[in-house]
């Protein structure tokens, strides 16, 4: 199979900014929630400066300390819903195949030739009767095929050869764990739409892979086979199943067929919009939630700037005229003496 050197640019490029914003929103969501609990030196960034400009960032600070703790809670709930999603998957798995009577594919049956032809090890095809995905990649540590035995009769041998290839290029890959993993930071910091987006992104290049594997010397077969199974009801959140989307089944097909088809995207201009909020409210909480407050700090809670009796709101501002009873803060003095 052929592509044009823009396509495969184009997907290499897609695949590369996948990785980078994975990367990049699990770094920024992340660091500032845990960061300031170490001793990494950013601490002493804002040491002896509490105030920028007019900004009080004492008041900053207790102001957004609940935020700050708010995201602590949202993470660990995150990490909670996590485990329960990834061991209620398993637990579905295990309930699903324990329920198939499966059985290795018996020497020169079709599948094992098919099997054989397409390099993949036999011993890791399951074949089940009444199956009702077509097939589907299953297992963490160690992968296996599990295929219709109604394929043998609904497809020519060139096309389930190409069906194998394509599900041994998961198990190559170990797609069912490395997908998992995904969804299991996804879910985590489940309050980043733009995070389980771009998963389901990886999801679908994980697919295309696949395919591209698989349809090396038969890629009209393989997109035969596609269409073939494509009408076939699919039971969701059974392994990684040869079955996909109709808009991705549509770009596959396109593909195979030596188009040069747009790479799509999950990822929507609302979901960045809300990823750059949280991002930045997390961001400043935690620099703020790193800066040190004064020694006397724990002793006058409510009016570390001379202004008794105000919320932090009140004195946030206190050097424009906020708190005209004391317009000058007295940390500004300690802050020079501190620096001096």
């Amino acid at each position: 199979m052929t592509h044009s050197r823009t396509l495969v640019t184009r997907e290499e490029a897609h695949r590369r900014a996948l990785l980078l914003g994975i990367g990049t929103l699990l770094l920024l969501s992340v660091s500032p929630v845990f960061g300031h609990h170490f001793a990494t030196g950013l601490e002493r960034g804002l040491e002896g400066r509490d105030h920028l400009g007019a900004l009080c960032v004492i008041a900053l600070h207790e102001l957004l300390r609940p935020v700050h703790l708010f995201f602590h809670v949202l993470v660990v709930a995150g990490l909670a819903y996590a485990l329960y999603d990834r061991v209620r998957a398993a637990r579905r798995v295990r309930r699903t195949l324990d329920r198939l009577e499966a059985r290795v594919p018996a020497v020169g049956d079709p599948f094992w030739t098919a099997a054989v032809a397409a390099r993949v090890d036999p011993v890791r095809v399951r074949v089940v009767d009444g199956l009702p995905n077509p097939a589907f990649t299953v297992g963490w540590l160690r992968p296996r095929i599990y295929v219709s035995a109604a394929l043998a009769v609904r497809l020519a041998p060139d096309e389930l050869e190409a069906l194998l290839a394509h599900e041994g290029a998961h198990v190559a890959r170990r797609d069912p764990l490395r997908l998992s993993l995904l969804r299991f930071l996804a879910l985590t910091l489940f309050w980043l739409p733009a995070l389980r987006r771009l998963a389901q992104d990886v999801a679908d290049e994980a697919e295309i892979r696949a395919d591209d594997r698989a349809a090396r010397e038969r890629p009209l077969a393989l997109a035969s086979a596609l269409l073939a199974t494509a009408s076939w009801r699919h039971v969701p959140g059974v392994g990684v199943g040869f079955a996909h989307r109709v808009d991705l089944l549509d770009r596959r097909i396109r593909r195979l067929a030596g188009e040069d088809p747009p790479v799509g995207s999950h990822v929507t201009r609302r979901s960045l919009v809300a990823a750059l909020l949280a991002l930045s409210l997390v961001g400043v909480s935690g620099a703020v939630m790193a800066h040190p407050l004064p020694r006397d700090h724990a002793a006058h809670p409510t009016h570390h700037c001379g202004h008794p009796g105000e919320s932090p709101l009140g004195h946030l501002l206190c050097r424009l005229g906020a708190a005209p009873r004391n317009p000058v803060c007295p940390h500004a003095d300690v802050a020079r003496v501190a620096r001096g």
